[in-house]
């Protein structure tokens, strides 16, 4: 009897062995695989991050073409047009050169000003024609401030025409424009013989 008793508890203790075995395998292949879902939630959050960056650095990358694509078409050209003689006056004025030859939009022909959309460096040239026996002076402004200037002297009756040019550096928004000198005068006509041009070279 006791024998049987002792088969018995031994049986009993090796079922639960075999229970308790079963059970912590099945355990640990639980947590085996919430690690493993947890990892791949991490890979595929990661894999989603990355391809975000990618994303957001290809839409930086096409803003800069998209940039670089306007500033290449900034450029004008234009003359005062079929107006005779402009001047003098006791006073400088801007001068307004309304006979467009080409314009990206930055100049106004109304005002006479080149407004900067893009910062880089620029390039400007003018001339200015007149009668030799009245003095001609131009000059070239950024901001309000004089950059060059073109000046006919007086002298024996001929026509002349005088040229100038700069390289500017701008920031968006600045404004360059054309003045006439006090009590100066400035001709032109159909020839347009007195002009104002200017384009980007490279943005910055």
């Amino acid at each position: 009897m006791q024998t049987s008793v002792v088969v018995l508890a031994v049986s009993l203790l090796c079922l639960c062995v075999a229970e308790g075995e079963a059970n912590s395998t099945q355990d640990h292949d639980n947590v085996r695989a919430v690690r493993e879902l947890g990892h791949c939630k991490y890979n595929i959050y990661h894999l989603f991050q990355q391809q975000e960056n990618r994303l957001k650095d290809t839409e930086k990358h096409l803003e800069h073409l998209k940039k670089e694509l306007k500033g290449n078409q900034v450029a004008f050209g234009a003359a005062l047009g079929d107006v005779g003689n402009v001047g003098p006056f006791h006073y400088e004025i801007t001068l307004l050169y309304k006979k467009i030859f080409s314009n990206s939009g930055s100049y106004n022909p109304s005002t006479g000003i080149f407004t900067a959309p893009v910062r880089g460096v620029y390039y400007f040239s003018f001339s200015g024609h007149n009668q030799s026996t009245r003095p001609m002076g131009v000059k070239l402004m950024k901001n309000g401030v004089q950059m060059t200037t073109a000046y006919n002297h007086p002298g024996p009756a001929h026509a002349v025409t005088a040229t100038n040019g700069m390289i500017l550096q701008l920031e968006v928004g600045d404004q360059v424009y054309m003045r006439l000198f006090a009590n100066t005068w400035i001709f032109d006509n159909i020839h347009s013989l007195s002009t104002f041009i200017g384009h980007l070279l490279y943005s910055l």
